[in-house]
């Protein structure tokens, strides 16, 4: 049923990539993600056409070079288990090139759009880490490249033209992207039409890999998407339409996913519907407490350059 849509490790490499996901191979109009693997000295140039991109160390840290002159240094990180990274945000129609001199793994996201925005160094200071739900519906989101939520002020949050992008961990046993709930079509001031790719890393525990979990039924728009998929590390499911959720976690693992969103409106926002027959469970949390294992980190981990 889902392999339209869920992209099992490796399913979807090409060259340099270990992930290549753009709107021609998604089917879509504007979401890209790519997941690049440098050896220890490794370097590897790219051209950004007429998208905007984010790097975001999964693993190590990197050096990122544009042509305008521009070099970001990247700390990095570990792993996306260990904490914040810092990341480095490159234009449409530039030359980029990023360079790692102890290697890692490093996530571009990508979104088609209109404006050439200033290249620019995110800190990983400055990344809102945002504890969402309660009980066995806690998460924790790291909202380096989120849209304004609603009420927000014009100063809020990193600029990008369409590109919308979060990291969240799930902690073994919850669920996340719950209640389920879409994106899928433009009605101003409530629903925001976004396409969104869901990347899946899962941590390690007593020697196994461990696995997720991720639903996706239809909303009876678009291409109908339905998923129903056993997620691991590498993983990657499309949404371009759909109620989402949940995402499940096993118990003893963490879950990561990187989400990549981006779409046709003239605003850059993240405005979702619950499912009616889920939503109702927002109005629990407020009575249970939030997971204490949470948050897995807040600071900054050292430079791994």
């Amino acid at each position: 049923m889902s392999s339209e849509f869920h992209l099992t490790a490796g399913a979807a490499g090409e060259g340099s990539y270990v992930l290549d996901i753009d709107p021609e191979r998604a089917g879509w109009g504007y979401s890209s993600l790519r997941v690049l693997e440098l050896p220890p000295g490794g370097r590897h140039a790219f051209a950004t056409g007429e998208s905007e991109w984010i790097v975001l160390p999964l693993s190590g840290g990197c050096t990122v070079l544009t042509d305008g002159g521009e070099v970001f240094e990247l700390a990095g990180r570990e792993s996306v288990f260990s904490g914040v990274t810092d990341f480095a945000y490159v234009p449409r129609d530039a030359q980029v090139q990023i360079a790692s001199g102890a290697g890692g793994r490093f996530a571009l996201t990508g979104a088609r759009c209109e404006r050439r925005l200033p290249a620019r160094y995110g800190a990983a200071a400055d990344v809102p880490v945002e504890l969402r739900g309660s009980g066995s519906c806690s998460r924790q989101v790291n909202n380096f490249a989120a849209a304004a939520p609603a009420g927000a002020d014009a100063g809020y949050g990193f600029a990008c033209d369409r590109l919308i992008a979060v990291e969240v961990l799930t902690p073994g046993g919850n669920w996340s992207s719950y209640p389920p709930h879409k994106h899928d079509e433009c009605r101003p001031g409530e629903e925001s039409e976004l396409e969104e790719i869901y990347y899946f890393e899962i941590e390690p525990a007593h020697g196994t890999d461990g696995v997720g979990y991720q639903r996706v039924t239809s909303s009876g728009r678009g291409r109908g998407t339905e998923v129903l998929a056993e997620v691991r590390s590498g993983d990657a499911v499309l949404i371009p339409d759909g109620w989402h959720g949940p995402s499940i976690a096993a118990p003893g693992h963490t879950m990561y996913y990187l989400n990549v969103m981006a779409g046709p409106g003239a605003e850059r926002q993240w405005l979702i519907c619950d499912h009616p027959d889920h939503g109702w469970i927002r109005g629990t949390w407020p009575d249970q407490p939030v997971d204490p294992r949470l948050p897995l980190y807040e600071a900054p981990v050292g430079d791994l350059r």
